[in-house]
């Protein structure tokens, strides 16, 4: 999995990872869903990862996702952030999974 994150949301991000104690995580949120296909992205700020997660690289930033999860999304995916609308959107090319991808900090 490889996300590229646009620069409006490297710049949104950066404050947050910059001094190297926080990473991110593309969570597969399924709390209150009732079911793991119902559930939704996330980007979460982690101290450290669980032994469940798996480091992958990033533009510009690496993250940590959990592999069970990643069938539920294409190997390459983009992250933007709508100042406008102080949101982030998760898309690949062939579909826009969220225009209001959560980030839980």
């Amino acid at each position: 999995m490889h996300i590229t994150f646009s620069k409006s949301a490297i710049d949104r991000l950066a404050p947050y990872l910059n001094d190297g104690t926080k990473q991110l995580k593309l969570l597969h949120d399924t709390e209150d869903c009732g079911c793991v296909v119902s559930g939704v992205p996330a980007l979460q700020l982690i101290a450290e990862p669980t032994v469940d997660d798996k480091l992958s690289q990033g533009e510009p930033f690496p993250f940590w996702y959990e592999p069970r999860h990643e069938v539920y999304y294409e190997p390459h995916l983009r992250v933007d952030y709508d100042a406008a609308r102080s949101s982030f959107s998760l898309k690949s090319d062939s579909q826009i999974y969220t225009h209001h991808l959560r980030f839980l900090n």
